[in-house]
């Protein structure tokens, strides 16, 4: 395999392909998720498992889905195929979207994390960080895929670690006593539910990583589909482990105010108050890793699209196995929108472009699973036998049902910022559809047509 430079590129293997699933899922946020849900009592615990199901059912249609199309841009590819171009570029935009303005907020995020090793310090030192934190991981992606994968090996190790070793060890200093009510004011329990899960669905966004680097990944068949599915279990052991362990050390009075929840845990444990130095650092980590994993997400959907004639040319070309103009123009915006929060104070227009991020994020997934619904149903399926094809069905049906739950957890202010955005960019998909060459469009047009036969004409296996 060779870049657009004609320089060869180097694969990803399944063990780093876990790791982009695990770094992608896991950022800074498992670090404040027991302080955010406590207020709902210990039904969160019970959310965290339904999350946790409907996330591995997204990642094994992902991962038959990869096998059907393995291909770099994952949801892209899967939604342009089903229903044109138009499904796919909104799908890739929206995704586009979501990465780098989900970036500058991590960066933010690790600015507060960092205070806590070096102390307080000026907005301009802040800034500085900050945008350290965007261009640091956007270099070790410009190095190429080999680098990519080595801090993303490493960050996901380190920051997996220390979350372990609290889970774990929590265990041990495990007091019935901390974990307070099943629900907080002896409401309906199907009111907390909902209430934690809203604000622990976006936990489990990255799922589809691999996927999305598919044509970066060795054999992406076979290693798509299980990275995606052990990546998201060892995510969900972090999280659940991590949540039950500081429930179990930290009294629930306490818990509610908590800004370090991880932090008190430790010191619960152990004594003293060096847990939030440990913890702080382990944030540092995996906002680091999850960094480096976006940045490459945020290249691979346009690079995608531009093969196709959907996003500008320059987007199309890579360099050592990454596409170059999309880990820039990543880090750019990414870095607009961090001097913007930190000079300008408008706080309320970050925080609006944050929530698009929770909105953004589920547009791929609807269109995915409902392209593998579609694939299923049509006859465009692989030689599979009755029980196979029930088991897609129903994989595919659940996954669009955890989506749309995604998409109406991120509330009313998400969805009605994010609606806006992802129209803001039909005026690019007319723009470039109209600069496209005549015939690039009737050449596409007949390969969409020729797919369509040759599926038709396979033997219908399924009863």
């Amino acid at each position: 395999m060779h870049d657009t430079d004609g320089t060869p590129s180097r694969r990803f293997g399944l063990p780093t392909a876990i790791t982009l699933v695990m770094g992608n899922i896991i950022g800074g946020g498992i670090f404040m998720l027991p302080a955010s849900v406590a207020p709902y009592g210990t039904v969160s615990l019970l959310a965290f498992v339904v999350l946790t199901v409907g996330a591995i059912a997204l990642a094994l249609v992902f991962g038959r889905l990869a096998g059907r199309f393995p291909r770099t841009g994952g949801p892209y590819v899967y939604a342009r195929e089903a229903f044109g171009d138009f499904a796919g570029f909104l799908s890739a935009w929206s995704y586009w979207t979501m990465t780098w303005v989900s970036n500058a907020a991590l960066a933010v995020a690790g600015v507060g994390y960092l205070h806590v090793l070096t102390g307080s310090g000026s907005k301009e030192l802040d800034l500085v960080l900050a945008l350290a934190l965007l261009w640091l991981p956007a270099l070790a992606n410009l190095a190429g895929t080999r680098w990519v994968g080595v801090v993303q090996l490493v960050s996901t190790v380190l920051k997996f670690l220390p979350m372990l070793f609290v889970a774990v060890v929590g265990l041990f200093f495990f007091d019935p006593a901390n974990l307070g009510p099943f629900t907080v004011g002896g409401g309906d329990w199907t009111g907390g539910l909902t209430a934690s899960a809203a604000i622990l669905l976006y936990s489990y966004v990255g799922v589809e990583s691999a996927a999305i680097s598919a044509g970066e990944v060795r054999d992406p068949e076979r290693n798509v589909g299980i990275a995606s599915v052990v990546g998201t279990i060892g995510a969900a052991v972090v999280y659940l482990l991590g949540t039950l362990a500081v429930f179990g050390t930290v009294a629930h009075d306490k818990l509610v105010d908590s800004t370090a929840p991880f932090s008190d845990a430790v010191d619960a444990m152990f004594g003293g108050h060096w847990g939030g130095t440990l913890i702080a650092l382990a944030a540092v980590i995996s906002i680091t890793g999850a960094l480096n994993g976006w940045t490459l997400m945020s290249a691979q959907m346009p690079y995608a699209a531009a093969q196709d004639g959907l996003f500008p040319a320059v987007f199309g070309k890579k360099r050592r196995g990454v596409p170059t103009a999309g880990v820039i123009a990543a880090a750019v915006l990414a870095s607009a929108l961090t001097i913007i929060n930190y000079t300008a104070g408008v706080g309320g227009v970050f925080e609006i472009l944050v929530l698009i991020t929770t909105f953004s994020a589920t547009v791929p997934y609807l269109l995915a699973t409902a392209a593998q619904v579609y694939f299923l149903l049509s006859g465009q399926r692989e030689k599979i036998h009755a029980g196979r094809m029930t088991r897609d069905l129903v994989l595919a049906l659940g996954g669009f049902a955890f989506s749309f739950w995604l998409v109406a957890g991120a509330g009313y202010a998400a969805v009605y910022q994010g609606v806006l955005f992802l129209f803001a960019g039909i005026i690019v998909y007319v723009w470039m559809v109209a600069r496209r060459p005549a015939k690039q469009q009737e050449q596409q047009e007949q390969e969409r047509q020729a797919t369509g036969r040759e599926s038709a004409d396979e033997p219908e296996l399924v009863g």
